[in-house]
């Protein structure tokens, strides 16, 4: 039997969301199950998507997808000379490789990153940043810190870092 879900109306928290809605739902239909994960885990899956949608607004303005600021990104924390193998970068941005081959075919066709051959293998190839590239993404991170602060906004600092120290736990839990 439910726990922490037994979730009785009259019990609600006074501010509830489109969560607490669902799990009142399934509460009443399923009462036998125990329901927590619901209340953690349907807010990060649905948060998830708005602030997908936050990003995909704060890299608009700059012609930038969000898979491209991956990327991107991925090449520009390596630091100088700015320049990662395609299997770093798969494991860097968790894509397959036939993903991060048509990934880096559309970046270069941009001028945002270049192939270079690997010194170390002659079949092998480094993708490196170019100054655009650069440019770009420090431009996108910029706007998209600016808009992640405002949606952090209604946290205090403290409770930002419990929530990062939660997350980060879990995060860590599943590898």
């Amino acid at each position: 039997m439910s726990r922490v879900c037994s979730v009785n109306p009259t019990t609600l928290p006074s501010r509830t969301d489109d969560v607490d809605a669902i799990v009142t739902a399934w509460h009443r239909e399923r009462p036998d199950l125990d329901l927590a994960p619901l209340h953690v885990l349907s807010r990060v899956t649905r948060l998830a998507r708005r602030l997908d949608q936050a990003r995909r607004e704060a890299f608009a303005g700059l012609g930038l997808e969000i898979w491209e600021f991956d990327v991107l990104s991925a090449l520009r924390r390596t630091g100088a000379p700015y320049r990662l193998s395609p299997g770093q970068l798969l494991d860097a941005t968790l894509v397959t490789s036939g993903t991060m081959t048509n990934r880096v075919d559309r970046l270069s066709e941009r001028g945002l990153v270049r192939r270079l051959p690997s010194p170390r293998d002659r079949r092998g190839v480094l993708v490196e940043l170019t100054p655009a590239g650069a440019q770009c993404v420090d431009g996108a991170l910029a706007a998209l810190l600016e808009q992640e602060r405002a949606i952090l906004a209604v946290l205090s600092p403290h409770d930002q870092e419990q929530l990062a120290d939660a997350l980060r736990t879990l995060h860590t839990a599943l590898g």
